[in-house]
């Protein structure tokens, strides 16, 4: 071969090598998630997730306790958890603890060698029973974001007495401070935002303090709306945790072409509303106020303690342990609770010419907000004198099906009453027939509970 045509044939060598390299083996594979067209695709590649699978895997659960016998509380002394079990249903709960959390150490991770075991000596265990406590109502309280799937001591810790993903408020990198002024933590790229310019810290805002997530106006021209492209930019940041945490983006629970419209979201969005309340409720509730006890080695550099976020728990995966329902088998841990928190309700969805409204569990009365919520709608209507509006109301299509409408229709005609004593005529307010909602949770479906506001 002479010295040019070998050239020619080293150079498409590289150049096949190059165009080869940004290719993956195997080919990812695909699933639709939305309506046709609209680019509402999950990808994933069959060899990460094999990998991805081996990672997550459950352990084998321990034999199931004999029944019967006395509650622990009668037996052990300084018990002020789990007190509701029997002895051996206790017993069995702590060994599948200790090979979930400390497995390398054994019952003295929490318990000092020597001493009785209801000493409170080592702070592990103050830690352990306020988790267990923390465990408990998760799986009580939070069915919205679990449901009944629920959650164990090994969905974060996975053998590791410390979980592998926690977070403390991180102060970022020194800047100097001059015209340009702060800088608001964008242009600092961390691994928590996929190496963005969004703000390094997406959790303190959201996870532990209770700022606004919505940023998108209702109107064309806000003049109420004071909201800034920090806001803004906070919320992507978030997202873009929530779409790592989960292996996911963005369509698995937005229609990309309008990420505000929940009637145009997939289920799993309502999910992700719980869940943000469900880590900042634990972070505040019961992981900030561990940071008092906690030595020194485990603080963060403010001081804090380490708090949960969504990788917590989910590791990369969509489900936490691709939904392995532990649970099931080790009962002490789903708790028992004589009031159990009331189920969240969303916020009303306006804008001027659709709006949803939701309710809460069995109730047709309209939300105390909603009244003002509903002004963009009202000014359309009288602005617009032969506009009209359709009034429908959804329901379950699990239970029973006659009660379930019923509720529906009443909800709808609360609606229209409302609408009503604003100043608008009934007949420019039409009832709809109830529906069936699309797609149900598994447990209380707040995307059920609604009323859908239409202006024509």
């Amino acid at each position: 071969m002479s010295p040019r045509r070998q050239g020619w044939v080293t150079a498409a060598v590289v150049l096949l090598a190059v165009l080869v390299s940004g290719c993956e083996r195997p080919p990812p594979e695909s699933v639709q998630r939305g309506y046709r067209g609209l680019g509402m695709v999950e990808f994933w590649n069959p060899r990460t997730l094999a990998t991805q699978v081996s990672a997550n895997q459950a352990p084998e659960a321990l034999p199931p306790a004999p029944a019967g016998g006395p509650p622990a509380s009668a037996v052990f002394k300084n018990l002020k958890v789990l007190g509701d079990v029997s002895v051996t249903e206790l017993t069995r709960t702590m060994v599948a603890m200790t090979a979930w959390v400390a497995p390398q150490q054994g019952c003295a991770y929490c318990h000092a060698a020597g001493e009785d075991m209801a000493a409170d000596t080592l702070y592990t265990k103050v830690v352990a029973r306020r988790m267990l406590q923390m465990t408990r109502h998760i799986n009580t309280n939070w069915k919205d974001h679990v449901s009944t799937t629920g959650v164990t001591c090994y969905t974060c810790h996975r053998g590791n007495p410390v979980p592998a993903e926690t977070w403390t408020v991180n102060p970022g990198p020194v800047t100097a401070q001059g015209m340009a002024g702060n800088r608001a933590g964008q242009n600092a790229p961390a691994p928590q935002v996929g190496l963005a310019s969004l703000p390094f810290d997406p959790f303190t805002p959201f996870l532990d303090q209770r700022n606004e997530i919505r940023v998108v106006s209702t109107s064309a021209l806000p003049t109420d709306d004071h909201k800034s492209i920090k806001q803004t930019e906070w919320t992507y940041a978030l997202m873009m945790h929530m779409s790592q945490s989960l292996g996911v983006n963005c369509t698995f629970c937005h229609n990309t072409r309008s990420f505000a419209a929940w009637d145009a979201s997939t289920p799993q969005r309502a999910t992700a509303w719980y869940a943000i309340r469900t880590v900042r409720d634990i972070n505040t509730e019961y992981l900030n106020p561990l940071a008092s006890i906690l030595p020194a080695s485990r603080h963060g550099p403010l001081g804090d303690g380490p708090k949960a976020n969504c990788a917590t728990c989910h590791q990369g995966v969509y489900k936490p342990l691709f939904g392995a329902n532990m649970l099931k088998d080790y009962p002490a841990l789903s708790g028992v609770v004589m009031t159990p928190a009331a189920p969240v309700t969303p916020p009303p969805q306006v804008s001027a010419n659709f709006a949803i409204i939701y309710f809460a569990v069995a109730s047709s009365d309209v939300p105390g907000e909603l009244p003002s919520a509903l002004v963009p709608i009202v000014t359309a209507l009288k602005n617009n004198a032969r506009a009209t509006a359709s009034i429908s109301g959804y329901h379950s299509a699990t239970g029973d099906p006659t009660q379930n409408s019923d509720l529906a229709k009443n909800r709808a005609t609360a609606v229209q009453a409302t609408l009503v004593a604003a100043g608008l005529p009934s007949n420019r307010l039409i009832l709809l027939k109830p529906m069936s909602a699309e797609a149900n949770l598994a447990g209380e479906d707040p995307m059920a509970r609604r009323v859908e506001i239409s202006v024509k």
